[in-house]
């Protein structure tokens, strides 16, 4: 059984035509310890469905460890995602539903147009830290 319905898959195409270079989604799951993770792993390959610019990449939490570690995915579910070359590191942990599941279709579309979308007064100010900044938002589904 499909996870998103035939309109929100039709909407997604629409949306995903404006991709202009490949996005690649990393997946990270983990099946018998948290079952949720799976349910993540299908949503991320329905939504790669509706583009032949993206991709899903699977991996299991414990077993891929050098990738694991390679992209730095603290827990389970994750999803990585990857720019054709780069990786911005954009991360979303836990299902992506809600208004979550809408800021995941937003990155993929930044991650493809390989811009932020910042404007320059904010990408000056940016440039003007002198250490690294790990930066997380929380939300709550509701």
């Amino acid at each position: 059984m499909a996870l998103m319905t035939e309109e929100v898959a039709s909407q997604l195409k629409d949306e995903f035509a404006q991709l202009v270079n490949p996005v690649r989604l990393a997946v990270f799951s983990q099946a018998l310890a948290d079952p949720e993770s799976e349910q993540v792993r299908r949503l991320v390959e329905e939504l790669a469905a509706t583009s032949p610019l993206l991709s899903v990449e699977s991996y299991n939490f414990v077993l891929d460890k050098e990738k694991v570690d390679g992209l730095r995915i603290a827990r389970i579910p994750a999803v990585a995602v990857l720019g054709k070359e780069k990786d911005y590191g954009i991360r979303f942990y836990g299902l992506p539903s809600g208004y979550e599941f809408g800021t995941l279709v937003e990155a993929i579309l930044d991650v493809s147009r390989g811009d932020s979308g910042l404007s320059e007064p904010t990408r000056a100010a940016l440039k003007e830290l002198t250490q690294p900044v790990h930066i997380q938002v929380f939300s709550t589904p509701t």
